[in-house]
């Protein structure tokens, strides 16, 4: 669907590679100068020479705080006197509220009823008040205009603004910096901020390099809007990945990015799990599902083109956030082991007698298979009188070894299946 924005662009200026240059200026001494660190684990994943940019060690752990800092910078002193508000699902928040705390700046924060406690509590931590409202971005960000214009505050654009887009730029600096034979970028994308500065800032000194954006599957916006020619508006959908859940890119960023991405590409969230378990199991890097992103796609099997890439090319991912929720990390570690084969849940039934379920148990204790959790169920429907059905969660080594299981479970006759 085609959209039409109420955040006023047009006056807004279309920022350049010397803008960028003055941001890092600005935020030198403010945020740190993330590692640049090849990855041997990755790069044989992928079948090329993978770079991850550890945007997930920033300042608030996240690269908002590069654009928030920015454009606080650059408010006069009426405009800091009265305040700052901005509406963010959590990484924008916390990045503009430290920044704003840093000045000494009164902030005012919207974040979805939905958003992260974590991310909540970590943006009430630098002084910001906190209003919970919508169900996601866009109805925090309407909220946000509403309070705008009621209480006179500035408003710190998450991704639609020539001084935010400058200071996320500067990480394509520090990479060129870090890398100057990179060859291709992969970045996540939602209202494009990210990837408009970066581009900007690669383009402008190496054109030649090639800069494909990650989308989720879920909130394809901006790759439908480039497609289809004008801005469009998506479906609200579901996603773990909620830096990148947004329905309507800007309009600034639109521009930007259709002049200078190469190519826009979606994953989906099974491989965003896959990808953070990964990257805590093999990086010990602790990622968020939108930062993990585009590592996801260079690592998912639907990916033929990094697969062929030639061996020498450098790729460089950026990870762009590192703030999840501890709920969700234990689920990502749990459906991250499945994923890898590397835990079998089945469901047995058996005899309800004593002693029948520590003959399955001795069986497979002598496979070296580890029990990590057992539930009995006597009292469901599909439960014939006299038996009783258990629930079996099970550590193993990979796939050969859960294959190993299955057919000891087989050749014993014991009644099973397996549950997905």
């Amino acid at each position: 669907m085609k959209i039409d924005s109420t955040w006023d662009t047009s006056r807004q200026r279309i920022p350049t590679v010397d803008d960028i240059v003055k941001a890092r200026e600005i935020l030198n001494g403010i945020i740190r100068k993330t590692p640049l660190q090849s990855s041997n684990t990755f790069s044989k994943l992928a079948g090329t020479n993978i770079f991850l940019k550890l945007e997930c060690l920033q300042l608030t752990g996240s690269f908002k705080v590069r654009g928030a800092s920015v454009r606080i910078s650059k408010l006069s002193e009426r405009q800091s006197m009265r305040g700052v508000i901005a509406a963010s699902a959590g990484n924008h928040a916390q990045g503009v509220a430290y920044a704003a705390q840093k000045k000494k700046i009164p902030c005012t924060i919207v974040m979805p009823q939905n958003a992260s406690p974590a991310k909540v509590a970590a943006t009430r931590s630098y002084g910001s008040k906190v209003i919970l409202t919508g169900s996601n971005y866009d109805e925090a960000w309407a909220a946000a205009q509403e309070i705008s214009r009621k209480d006179n505050l500035t408003i710190i654009h998450a991704f639609d603004d020539p001084d935010v887009i400058s200071g996320q730029g500067t990480i394509g600096l520090e990479v060129l910096e870090d890398l100057p034979s990179m060859d291709k970028m992969y970045l996540p994308v939602g209202g494009g901020g990210l990837a408009a500065g970066v581009a900007i800032a690669i383009k402008s000194k190496r054109p030649d390099v090639k800069i494909i954006g990650v989308e989720s599957k879920a909130f394809p916006a901006m790759k439908e809007s480039i497609e289809k020619g004008s801005l469009q508006s998506v479906a609200a959908g579901y996603t773990i990945a909620d830096g990148i859940s947004v329905k309507n890119p800007g309009k600034i960023t639109y521009e930007l990015v259709s002049k200078y991405l190469d190519d826009i590409v979606l994953v989906d969230d099974l491989a965003i799990v896959k990808t953070m378990f990964l990257l805590m199991e093999r990086a010990k890097l602790v990622v968020e599902p939108a930062g993990a992103a585009s590592l996801a796609y260079l690592l998912s099997d639907g990916l033929a083109g990094a697969r062929s890439s030639k061996k020498e090319e450098n790729v460089v991912s950026i990870l762009s956030g590192g703030n999840v929720d501890m709920y969700l990390l234990g689920q990502v570690v749990a459906k991250g082991l499945m994923r890898m084969g590397r835990m079998v849940k089945i469901f047995i039934q058996l005899p309800d007698k004593p002693g029948a379920l520590k003959t399955v148990v001795d069986g497979i204790s002598e496979l070296s298979v580890n029990i990590v959790e057992v539930e009995h169920d006597r009292l469901s429907s599909n439960i014939p009188a006299g038996t009783a059905g258990v629930y079996l969660s099970l550590e193993v080594e990979d796939e050969k070894h859960s294959s190993r299981l299955i057919e000891y479970l087989k050749e014993r006759g014991i009644e099973f299946r397996v549950v997905t």
